[in-house]
């Protein structure tokens, strides 16, 4: 096989939402998998909707789920020569005409078709005709009326359609400006394309443009069709990446849970990045669609964070943090230690940001939850707060084994059990009844910190 080159071609009218983000991270997983080329177009030729600020989106977005493009962006609107020079060649040989219908003659061909329970293709007289019109037109292809268009399809398989079947597409307008269908061709030609992978939805597409491939003589790449992402709400469908990561998403964690969307590798469910450019195959996709589960994707997320090195994790979480008002550096040995004893019960990076944020605040200003403080913020367990407070004054070594030893010294002396302390000491120090362990806790928090919260716990 000749080098592998692929690439993902957005329009920069909107953001890089799940199903495009999916079918970058498929060209870019084979890409690397087999050695090759991964390809960035901004396909902004439609001055009207493309914007910076969109291909800026797409790209940060690329650029935080670790798709890094090889070679320059090709930008299709600087392109405009090449694919007027593509024009000149079909017009010259004939292979596009002049259409001349109205919108109102194709609106009264495709009603007439349906009423007669046909679907609409359109021909027209134009094709054939030898004369020329001051009238408006459009530049049509001429597709084949005889015989089968077919490609074997990476995913779907071997896909053969009637050329009677086809329509004469429009492939540029009046003024020479092109249409998708004839600029995706030249362009995926100018770019050395090998292999096209995109989703389902554009299958339709493909046999318009085999034939345009022919036509100018260009070399047709293989084709991949990638099955849809079912379950998409009109809220979710229009979701950037960047509104997962705001979320709280790990970037390895959404790429492992977007690449399950199709793809499967026997069992395995959690992979890393590196595993799954080392597993992933084209024959390994489905054909039948991946529906969205938030639940698992949560539930993914979770076992990226628990398996996430610790010190990643750590300067991942600082503007998480920062958004509930903790100004804390990523080097801080004391966020490092708080992330580990929490990160097991966090979902998402906003979650474990908001465990993490009583380490941090003043002592005097940790809230509490409500409930929890009237259940176990009796007066008999403020007391027994402050006594243990007075006894953890005298370690010297503020470790989890010296605090234990102390605090069991103290229930010991005093007739108690673990229980009686236990829970009211959580509440005091975390400020809710559920939280890591005591003696974790309170090595992280501080002596000094620890001591404050339980001999100050009150009952208003």
């Amino acid at each position: 096989m000749s080098e592998v080159r692929v690439r993902f071609a957005p329009s920069p009218t909107g953001v890089l939402h799940l199903g495009g983000a999916r079918t970058a991270l498929f060209n870019y997983l084979f890409a690397r998998h087999e050695g090759g080329k991964f390809l960035l177009r901004i396909e902004d030729t439609d001055r009207e909707r493309s914007t910076d600020e969109s291909t800026k989106a797409i790209i940060d977005a690329m650029a935080w789920m670790g798709l890094h493009h090889d070679e320059e962006i090709v930008y299709q609107s600087k392109r405009i020569d090449a694919h007027q020079a593509a024009l000149d060649k079909l017009i010259s040989q004939k292979s596009v005409y002049k259409c001349y219908c109205t919108p109102e003659e194709r609106n009264a061909a495709r009603e007439k078709a349906e009423s007669e329970g046909g679907s609409y293709i359109h021909r027209c007289d134009c094709r054939d005709a030898d004369t020329e019109k001051s009238l408006p037109y459009v530049w049509r292809f001429r597709m084949p009326q005889e015989g089968e268009t077919v490609f074997d399809d990476i995913v779907q398989g071997t896909i053969a359609t009637a050329n009677r079947e086809i329509e004469d597409l429009v492939v540029a307008r009046q003024d020479g400006s092109p249409l998708y269908n004839f600029v995706v061709v030249v362009d995926d030609a100018f770019q050395r394309v090998t292999h096209v992978i995109r989703g389902k939805d554009h299958l339709t597409n493909t046999p318009k443009q085999i034939q345009i491939y022919k036509a100018l003589g260009l070399p047709v790449p293989q084709f991949a069709h990638l099955p849809l992402i079912l379950g998409l709400s009109k809220r979710l469908r229009s979701a950037g990446v960047e509104s997962y990561r705001d979320q709280g998403y790990l970037a390895s964690g959404l790429n492992n849970y977007i690449s399950r969307l199709g793809w499967s590798y026997g069992d395995q469910e959690i992979f890393t990045f590196d595993e799954i450019i080392e597993k992933f195959e084209l024959k390994n996709v489905n054909r039948s669609e991946g529906s969205l589960d938030l639940q698992k994707m949560e539930w993914v997320n979770q076992q990226h964070i628990q398996n996430s090195d610790g010190a990643l994790l750590t300067r991942e979480v600082v503007p998480f943090l920062k958004k509930e008002g903790i100004d804390i550096d990523g080097d801080s040995s004391k966020l490092a230690a708080a992330v580990e004893t929490m990160r097991a019960r966090a979902k998402t990076m906003v979650e474990l940001a908001q465990n993490l944020k009583f380490y941090f605040v003043a002592d005097d200003a940790l809230e509490y939850d409500e409930m929890a403080r009237k259940k176990f913020f009796t007066d008999d367990a403020i007391a027994k707060l402050k006594g243990m407070a007075a006894a953890l004054e005298t370690v010297t070594d503020w470790t989890e084994e010296a605090i234990a030893e102390c605090v069991n010294a103290y229930i010991a002396g005093h007739n108690l059990k673990l229980k009686d302390v236990a829970q009211p000491a959580r509440v005091a120090l975390v400020g809710r009844a559920a939280g890591p362990g005591l003696w974790e806790t309170m090595v992280v928090l501080g002596k000094a910190s620890s001591i404050q919260r339980l001999a100050t716990a009150r009952t208003e």
